[in-house]
């Protein structure tokens, strides 16, 4: 049953003792927190940190082993700038430069992560580990080039490792090569089950795809070890939403506001769950609707079309079965090298799932075309034809633009803020962002 975050629990562990220790504190220690808050000794976990910071805020000097337990401590419970802060006072010490740079990395203080990687290495630390890890700070700062290449020099030995071939797809997926991030991401997962970016990566993935099922599952997997990150609790609990689980969509925004009571996005989300949660949906017409918009969401590479038709599609744009409903047979074949022969193929692949290429023309476009013939500029209709995915919407207003049809910004701004609140899971906050977004390239929402 989907919503359970189930986990399978070892022994207890002393939690006091790892904390409390002061003769060494080392990767053991830090294996056994861990294995603390998979048992769900979260709470104890907790009061333990809160009792070491009390101490070490109160006394004048600080030992460095007690800086390092509370800070590699804060860091599991997903406090990373509290772990930064403590962190930064411990010097010379591998295990702490390591970590303080998983928290820097946390914080998107990726240029700082990367020279604290390369310390934590020179200090002792994992060295192929530091160097995988260095290369993802640098990625994620543009440079993929010369991430790469520090990748590809560190083969020799980090390829075994599931990291190498998380921070690989991670270039793959920046480069826009979906399949070959997905390739890497679940090699990353065959490696180490519990690798959570990379499970995360994956269930990513799946949910763009429209694969809720698949993407729930491995969110869950995810967030099975800590430590726990924010982005998965939000996906997992916009998923829940939109599977109508809302006590279990809940419980992830409140995950997220127990170490950060003031997270902007987990408050609103957990309100608009509040409000929600009481509305009553016809459960048959949800379930079709879902499967209908799976369906759609289906890219044209899943269905095994000859080499010329999916070039022909894919060169006008034609990505998803959604895709075609939009568009009419002659825009089909208007384009180049597409033909009968390609246009009967694209039909008999609709027929079979219960589909016509250009069913839904009348009803996506009429107001878009009318808006569109308005007394607009050049410059103006270029923007209006703009995909809406320009936008970079959250996952809870892209399922909204999928639900209502909706892909170019055209066929957005003639819509009302009624009619998108009127979309099942979309409530005020999503809104706001849309609002928010359109104001940014100058547009608005028709009546705004």
């Amino acid at each position: 049953m989907k919503g359970s975050l189930v986990v399978t629990l070892a022994e207890n562990v002393n939690v006091r003792d790892v904390l409390r220790d002061r003769s060494s504190f080392g990767a053991e220690e830090v294996e056994q927190l861990q294995q603390a808050i998979v048992n769900q000794q979260i709470q104890e976990v907790r009061e333990e940190i809160s009792t070491l910071k009390a101490e070490i805020d109160s006394s004048a000097g600080a030992a460095k082993n007690d800086l390092l337990r509370l800070g590699i401590g804060l860091y599991l419970l997903g406090q990373h700038k509290a772990a930064h802060d403590y962190l930064s006072a411990v010097t010379d010490s591998a295990m702490g430069s390591f970590y303080h740079a998983l928290a820097l990395a946390s914080l998107d203080r990726h240029a700082e992560a990367e020279k604290k990687f390369q310390a934590a290495g020179q200090l002792g630390h994992d060295l192929i580990e530091c160097i995988l890890r260095r290369a993802g700070a640098i990625r994620v700062q543009g440079r993929l080039q010369e991430a790469e290449s520090i990748l590809r020099s560190a083969a020799t030995k980090g390829a075994t490792r599931a990291e190498y071939s998380y921070q690989m797809g991670c270039i793959l997926s920046d480069r826009g090569d979906t399949y070959g991030a997905v390739e890497y991401f679940e090699r990353a997962v065959d490696m180490d089950p519990e690798n959570s970016r990379a499970l995360f990566s994956l269930a990513s993935e799946h949910s763009l795809r429209g694969n809720d099922e698949e993407a729930v599952r491995l969110y869950e997997r995810s967030l099975a070890k800590p430590p726990q990150y924010v982005g998965a609790l939000l996906n997992l609990g916009l998923l829940y939403e939109d599977m109508g689980n809302y006590s279990a969509a809940a419980y992830c925004f409140r995950q997220i506001l127990k170490d950060d009571p003031n997270h902007p996005q987990a408050l609103l989300y957990l309100k608009d769950i509040e409000a929600t949660s009481g509305m009553y949906y016809d459960e048959d017409s949800v379930r079709e609707e879902a499967r209908m918009q799976q369906l759609l969401s289906r890219p044209i590479t899943d269905f095994e079309l000859t080499v010329r038709s999916r070039n022909c599609l894919e060169s006008i744009q034609i990505n998803n079965l959604d895709a075609l409903t939009k568009v009419t047979e002659q825009e089909l074949l208007a384009g180049k090298n597409f033909g009968e022969t390609s246009l009967k193929e694209v039909r008999e692949l609709m027929d079979v799932h219960g589909l016509t290429v250009g069913q839904n023309v009348a009803a996506t476009t009429t107001q878009a075309q009318a808006f569109r013939q308005t007394d607009v500029s050049p410059e103006e209709r270029e923007l209006l034809d703009r995909p809406v995915s320009d936008l970079d919407l959250s996952v809870r207003a892209r399922k909204c633009m999928a639900r209502l049809g909706i892909t170019q910004l055209a066929e957005l701004v003639c819509r009302t803020a009624d009619e998108l609140l009127g979309s099942k899971n979309f409530g005020v906050t999503s809104l706001n962002e849309v609002r928010a977004k359109l104001a940014d390239i100058d547009l608005k929402l028709r009546n705004d």
